[in-house]
Order: structure tokens, then C-alpha cells, then sequence
């Protein structure tokens, strides 16, 4: 589960234009802002399936109510593992008072710099590519009527994101890499 940083409305200066044979997409470089928003998202990491709840500001009291929503969400009967960045709307007095009276409910924080650890990251890249990269919004509205479309259509066939290389092997790629990259610039 996490938070994405607020999404913006963008609409381009001129029509996107399509790819076609032997020709790139093209799009202009400037565009019009068109305000933002907030998604707040949690991933069921065994069915793949989305809770997102989308809010107008990134506060605890919308945090709050994003956890509320999770709580209803999730059969009573598990826990709720909450992986979350160190975002200061998640460490809140509101939000620990919260956490404190829903024992069932476990946060974990990544350490800075480490969003790859949190697979809803994953998704909020899919997100990105897939509809908000090429995407123009003329609104806020219409960005979060084509959000709340896309978490629709991910939940009709959701797929769980599953690791392909076990923890030793991930740690040992970032050992080698720092091993390579400790003397460089010396």
C-alpha cells in the first residue's frame, strides 16, 4: 500500500499525434496545468486487486479516511500489512491514535530512496505508462474519471506482480553494484 505523489491534469498544446508506420508518437513539449489530485492506492498482493481512493489534498485526515476505507474493505478476519514511504502524512499523531485502535493493522516503512520495495509502486508504474504519460486532461475531474476508470478495468482481471529473483539475489546485484560504483569519480 502506499500514496503517489499528487498527480497532475495536463493537456498538451496541441493534439498528440499517433504513431503510424515508421513514425514515433509526437507531442508537443509544453502544456497547460490543470490542477492536481491525490491517489491513495493499496494492493492485494495475492489477487492483484486495487482499493484506490482519490482526494483533492494529501493530508492525514485523507490518509485517514483512505485507511478507513481499507479497513472496510479487507475481510475483519486478516491482518493488514501497511507498507508505506516515510511520507509525513503517514507518521501523524491522527494516524498512530488510528493505527493504535486497529491492532489488525500493521504499518512497515521502507527506508528513503527504496519505493522499489513496495510492489504497489509497480502498479502506480503501470498507471503512469499506461494512462497518464500519453494522457490529456482538459480537468481534474477528467483525470480522476479516467483514474477511477483505470482501477475499475485493472480489478475486472487483476494479476498479482510476483518477484523473479529471491532476496540473495537482489542483494547480492545491489553488493555488486556498490562494489563497482564505491571508487568511481576517484
Amino acid at each position: 500500500m502506499a500514496s503517489t505523489p499528487d498527480k497532475q491534469a495536463l493537456d498538451r498544446s496541441q493534439p498528440v499525434l499517433p504513431m503510424m508506420p515508421g513514425m514515433p508518437e509526437k507531442r508537443t513539449h509544453d502544456y497547460a496545468r490543470n490542477g492536481i489530485t491525490s491517489l491513495f492506492a493499496a494492493l492485494d498482493m495475492a489477487s492483484g486487486k486495487v482499493i484506490g481512493a482519490i482526494h483533492r489534498r494529501h493530508r492525514s485526515t485523507e490518509y485517514r479516511k483512505f485507511l478507513i476505507r481499507i479497513d472496510q474493505a479487507v475481510p475483519t478476519d486478516l491482518d493488514v500489512h501497511i507498507i508505506c514511504d516515510n511520507y509525513a502524512t503517514h507518521k501523524t499523531d491522527i494516524i498512530q491514535k488510528w493505527l493504535a485502535a486497529h491492532p489488525r493493522f500493521h504499518a512497515h516503512f521502507v527506508p528513503t530512496s527504496s519505493s522499489w520495495l513496495n510492489m504497489v509502486e509497480r502498479w502506480f508504474g503501470e498507471l503512469t505508462s499506461k494512462l497518464l504519460q500519453r494522457g490529456v486532461h482538459k480537468s481534474v475531474q477528467a483525470l480522476e474519471a479516467d483514474i477511477r476508470a483505470w482501477i475499475d478495468t485493472w480489478n475486472e482481471d487483476p494479476h498479482p506482480y510476483v518477484w523473479t529473483k529471491t532476496a540473495d539475489e537482489i542483494l547480492n546485484s545491489i553488493a555488486a553494484f556498490c562494489q563497482r560504483t564505491s571508487g568511481a569519480g576517484h
